[in-house]
């Protein structure tokens, strides 16, 4: 039912799915998991991939045991890996006429809010296009200070950029149990925590830390960031072909359901912001398109106040200077200055590069 509902979802496949023990690629499982990403866009859902693979991949080709490598090594690894990763995807989803892109992230890029923005548009505009991103942490340059460390984490990130509805964990197991299931035989599946810290109370997670590539406790972070982010997660086994069929089907796995709506989540994080950077003074023409759920356009700006830059939380203002909005500008407080009252289709003349025509998105904004 989750799964059916969802508009965006993300999905998330460490590296023992695409190479197994003895370094073979499974091919027949990528084709199997194709299979399900195209009924998923059968209906008109967007769905993005966040992929380890690339080191793995980079040490079969050059037949090196990853355990040996140092981190400088490891990156030039990733590089050569990073190829074979994409040309795998590439060569086993166009048989299914499945359009496939690849974004390279670091941690920064999530972290920091205006390379967030960024990579917030990269994802819209590529849904727009039919094409399926696929993500991986950016290993090639990535050092240990700046790393996720683990695709799960980054998962999250992915999904609470993308306003995800799910963010689908394929792991090595079915699910999170009441104790470890290799283990213990009367270890039982729990099939949905609808509250985290209170669910979560009597199991004891220590022990479980080796299953999947990030273990369970990053996991239970990823279902964390999930769950104020306004997204359900789910943890299910990726190792029976057609996965994501068998957790429709199915249902043996483990829902995280978040209580908090989407839009309620992306609204804290907008109006949490300490210190709003600047103020914009609109006019009552621009005040009616912003009470009706638009965006704000450079023709309904009257006065900038203060110094911003893109990405920044600022103030919009009413002509009586009385704060109607909160939200993100999608351009410097320079650039404001320079299309103030322009229409949207002389900004590219004016600042000489195209750029956006919304000065804060609706996505991005939050009335007062």
């Amino acid at each position: 039912m989750y799964l059916k509902n969802s508009k965006i979802i993300v999905i998330k496949i460490g590296s023992s799915l695409l190479v197994d023990q003895d370094k073979k690629v499974r091919k027949k499982w990528l084709s199997s998991f194709a299979k399900d990403i195209q009924k998923l866009k059968s209906n008109n859902q967007k769905v993005v991939i966040v992929s380890s693979g690339a080191i793995a991949l980079g040490c079969k080709k050059m037949n090196y045991l990853r355990q040996n490598l140092k981190l400088d090594k490891c990156q030039a690894i990733a590089s050569i890996g990073q190829i074979e990763l994409m040309n795998l995807f590439s060569k086993t989803f166009s048989k299914y006429k499945l359009n496939i892109s690849q974004i390279l992230l670091t941690l920064d890029d999530t972290e920091e809010r205006r390379r967030s923005m960024n990579a917030k548009r990269t994802f819209e505009n590529l849904f727009k296009l039919n094409f399926i991103p696929i993500v991986n942490e950016n290993d090639t340059i990535a050092t240990s200070e700046i790393k996720y460390g683990d695709n799960d984490r980054l998962a999250s990130r992915v999904a609470q950029i993308t306003n995800a509805d799910t963010l689908i964990l394929l792991s090595d197991v079915e699910g999170l149990y009441t104790k470890n299931p290799k283990k213990f035989k009367n270890a039982k599946l729990i099939k949905k925590i609808s509250n985290l810290d209170k669910d979560l109370k009597n199991i004891s997670i220590r022990g479980m830390t080796k299953l999947g590539s990030g273990g369970m406790n990053t996991k239970i972070e990823a279902a964390k960031i999930c769950n104020l982010a306004g997204c359900n997660m789910v943890i299910a086994s990726g190792l029976h072909y057609n996965p994501i069929n068998q957790i429709e089907s199915k249902n043996n796995c483990t829902w995280f359901i978040s209580k908090i709506s989407k839009l309620h989540a992306r609204k804290k994080w907008i109006i949490s912001s300490v210190s709003p950077k600047g103020e914009l003074v609109i006019d009552d023409g621009a005040k009616k398109a912003l009470n009706k759920g638009n965006s704000l356009l450079a023709a309904g700006i009257k006065k900038v106040l203060g110094k911003f830059n893109k990405g920044d939380h600022i103030k919009i203002l009413d002509i009586k200077k009385k704060e109607i909005a909160r939200g993100l500008s999608s351009f410097s407080s320079e650039e404001v200055n320079k299309i103030i009252g322009c229409h949207s289709n002389e900004i590219k003349k004016i600042l000489g590069y195209i750029s956006k025509s919304e000065v804060v998105h609706k996505d991005d904004m939050v009335e007062v």
